[in-house]
């Protein structure tokens, strides 16, 4: 019998349209940071006023991640989505209102940065938890969630460049400004699409009227995969954050500053090719055997890298990086998902959504203070160090598991430990 494949994924009823929409809107989030950035800087003169706003946008992203996904699940995507996407485009509309010409407050800027951040419509999750209701059959899910991933890389990688299409024509305030309309049209057309219909409901009617952050803690101490996805997903942040910056410095003091867009363009094609690979795959090993290697292996990976003796090198390693890259969130993001009951999938996805953004910011600074004041080699070995250490910490928990633990991961939809 021939293994499911990505044809089979988008085959399947219902998921074209939603997953044409999640793509619409998300789209969005792979152009709002560039053309925020740039759109602060134009209409203040300032970096540093620029940087602020940014950070304030990101921390309310990141942090009310888990309260957002909490209303999804609790009231389902067709009446919190809409709200919250209005809620979110609004603000970022008055940015690029106040961003058109120069002169604009830099408080006002970071006033609304917070709003628009504080709203933001967790498209990622919704479209995963989707994913798994429309598709029960394991296999295919894994597919399902390395076509998703692969297609958010790519976003990534085309959002920034349509910014710097419409920066060629326009100011930089209109890349904010088209990003607020593909986040509304993206979010309602994934709301009202038949995939959502009832989805995100299952939570009974007498459910205690916990506040959305308590429960997404309770959530965290009670499955013990999500708490090791999570684990995952913060290592490839940190990794990963720090990398970016890393790349940057080496391709500078090799004087070929502009060769570090070839190692960062290496690492997403690396991902994009991994991911579809991996999905492929029909794996017989437990999700936490293969995320524990996937980590270890991307933490080999950018030891090697530092070693590299100039950019050509540091190119190819960046590629043998990315490989393990997509495949370890997709893994991460299956074991969230099975660990959790249906009427949570949305907050576990952004659990791991929040912890992969918070491990990235983190990263960057935190490598940020070493590059200056340690060898290449060493700062790669300090950004390979967050992967190689939660592999032990999952391959331990891997191995301790009893066999009959593992079935029943392999086959309930919800571990408790």
């Amino acid at each position: 019998m021939s293994s499911p494949s990505y044809s089979a994924v988008l085959r399947t009823r219902h998921a074209p349209g939603a997953f044409g929409a999640a793509l619409l809107g998300r789209l969005s989030y792979g152009m709002v940071a560039l053309s925020l950035m740039l759109a602060v800087t134009d209409a203040t003169g300032s970096y540093s006023v620029a940087g602020v706003v940014m950070a304030l946008f990101g921390a309310a992203s990141v942090l009310l991640s888990p309260a957002r996904a909490a209303l999804i699940d609790r009231y389902g995507p067709r009446r919190a989505l809409p709200p919250m996407a209005l809620a979110y485009a609004l603000p970022l509309a008055a940015l690029a209102h106040a961003t058109w010409q120069p002169g604009a407050s830099g408080l006002r800027l970071g006033a609304l940065a917070v709003a628009a951040g504080a709203c933001t419509p967790p498209l990622g999750p919704v479209m995963r938890t989707l994913w798994s209701a429309l598709i029960p059959d394991r296999a295919l899910l894994q597919r399902a969630y390395s076509l998703d991933g692969v297609a958010e890389e790519l976003l990534f990688v085309t959002g920034p460049m349509l910014v710097g299409l419409l920066v060629t024509f326009s100011v930089p305030a209109a890349g904010v400004a088209v990003s607020a309309g593909l986040v509304l049209a993206g979010a309602l057309a994934l709301a009202f699409s038949p995939a959502a219909r009832g989805a995100g409901t299952a939570a009974p009617a007498a459910a205690p009227a916990a506040a959305p952050v308590r429960r997404n803690r309770m959530l965290l101490r009670r499955a013990a995969g999500l708490r090791h996805a999570v684990l995952a997903m913060a290592a490839l942040g940190l990794s990963l954050g720090a990398l970016d910056l890393l790349v940057v410095a080496f391709a500078e003091r090799h004087g070929q500053g502009a060769a570090a867009a070839w190692a960062l363009a290496a690492l997403s094609a690396g991902g994009a090719a991994g991911g579809l690979a991996y999905g492929a795959v029909t794996w017989r090993s437990s999700g936490r055997t293969r995320l524990a290697a996937l980590l270890a292996a991307l933490g080999v990976a950018l030891t090697a890298a530092g070693l590299s003796p100039d950019v050509r090198v540091l190119v190819a390693f960046a590629g043998v990086a990315g490989l393990f890259v997509a495949p370890a969130i997709t893994t991460a993001y299956l074991l969230a998902d099975e660990s959790v009951e249906p009427g949570s999938r949305t907050q576990a996805g952004a659990w791991a959504n929040t912890a992969f953004n918070a491990g990235t910011s983190v990263g960057m600074a935190a490598v940020g203070l070493l590059v200056d004041r340690l060898p290449a080699a060493v700062c790669f070995a300090v950004a390979a160090l967050p992967a190689l250490l939660a592999a032990g910490v999952i391959a331990h928990r891997a191995r301790t598991l009893r066999p009959s633990q593992r079935r029943a991961s392999a086959q309930a939809p919800l571990e408790r430990t």
